[in-house]
């Protein structure tokens, strides 16, 4: 197997040399001191309707493309892969990674292999919108991930399972869907990725001050989640785990079966915060790349931003409440921008220490 992944590393970095320009000798990288990863965006990089990427490059100013053949594909145009982004001094990277595990991980991959860039001591920024938990904070909040949970299972459709099981998913190795009766030997080990803490804690200090902003569109919207308290809250800064699925799940039930799956593989020290498609591959990626030498998993944070809740309000079906739309979506990406560059700002600002020394350890 690591002859497999030899030869494809091999390969990889010799399509990526096809593509350096004259002036990016992989003798010589760039030495990168932060990359910004997002996951979609709407249309354009700059100038229309946001989509995760475009306040980074608007407003961090990063004017210069960079081709990325190991990147996701443009939609509508076949062959065309979203250019990386960077700024003039060429020290942030930003990406478009591509929504899903599959995109996240082979996006991630391709980057920390390409020999145009130094990554060794680049902080990594995953920033995204998510769903919430309606218990635990608010549209518009953002959270710091503490833990990252995967979802490998098993599964059967809920209506031939026992009538006493609250769902039809459940651990590889287990026999039901009780996080109470499973054993560490019944573990995917994929299913569990921890941040650094200390790092982490330090983001949250910078950040759980400010002041994220509203809307009374989505305040009002809010405000049906009356059995909720943390729902009603204007938005604000939080540490939680997030969990990672290709589902796109939704609903009373399945949230719950989130709050189960998180306590369990992160043995109760986690709280399931938020809902997304990649972090998983994100850092499944990281995680490999880390043993490649290539970048330091210590220097990872995930900040996910609240831009609809994981279930519907009172009154409301499941049904009706996936399809709607994110009305926090602009908030969400807002408070994204604002608590992921309020870190970067400070990583960067005494660069000399925080290239030798992580923050908070």
């Amino acid at each position: 197997m690591r002859t497999h992944i030899r030869v494809f590393a091999l390969a990889l970095t010799a399509a990526l040399l096809c593509f350096a320009s004259p002036a990016q000798s992989p003798d010589k990288p760039w030495p990168i001191r932060a990359v910004i990863v997002t996951t979609f965006e709407v249309g354009n990089d700059t100038g229309d309707i946001p989509g995760e990427f475009q306040f980074w490059v608007e407003r961090e100013h990063l004017t210069e493309t960079l081709p990325f053949p190991g990147g996701p594909t443009i939609p509508g145009k076949p062959g065309q892969t979203h250019p990386i982004r960077t700024n003039a001094d060429h020290t942030i990277l930003g990406i478009v990674s591509g929504t899903t595990l599959v995109n996240a991980t082979a996006s991630m991959m391709a980057l920390g292999l390409d020999p145009r860039f130094d990554l060794t001591h680049a902080y990594i920024l995953i920033n995204g919108i998510a769903g919430v938990d309606p218990r635990i904070a608010s549209l518009g909040s953002a959270a710091w991930a503490d833990y990252v949970v995967n979802d490998v299972a098993r599964e059967i459709d809920p209506r031939e399972a026992p009538k006493d099981w609250p769902y039809g998913i459940y651990p590889s190795g287990a026999t039901r869907p009780d996080p109470a009766a499973v054993t560490e030997t019944t573990w995917t080990r994929s299913n569990l990725y921890t941040l650094n803490p200390t790092l982490t804690a330090w983001a949250y200090a910078q950040t759980k001050d400010l002041n994220l902003g509203d809307d009374p569109k989505v305040a009002a919207f809010r405000a049906g989640f009356t059995n909720d308290p943390a729902a009603r809250r204007p938005p604000f800064v939080l540490i939680g785990a997030t969990f990672s699925s290709d589902y796109y799940w939704h609903g009373t039930i399945m949230t719950q079966y989130a709050r189960d799956w998180v306590r369990l593989y992160t043995q109760g020290r986690g709280t399931f915060t938020t809902t997304e498609m990649e972090d998983a591959g994100f850092m499944n990626a990281i995680e490999r790349l880390g043993n490649m030498q290539r970048v330091d998993p210590n220097r990872v944070l995930i900040l996910r931003t609240a831009s609809n809740f994981s279930e519907e309000r009172p009154g409301h079906a499941a049904a009706e409440s996936i399809t709607a739309p994110y009305i926090g979506g602009r908030l969400a990406l807002e408070s994204a921008y604002l608590c992921g560059s309020t870190v970067l700002h400070k990583l960067l600002a005494d660069w000399p220490t925080t290239y030798s020394h992580i923050p908070g350890n």
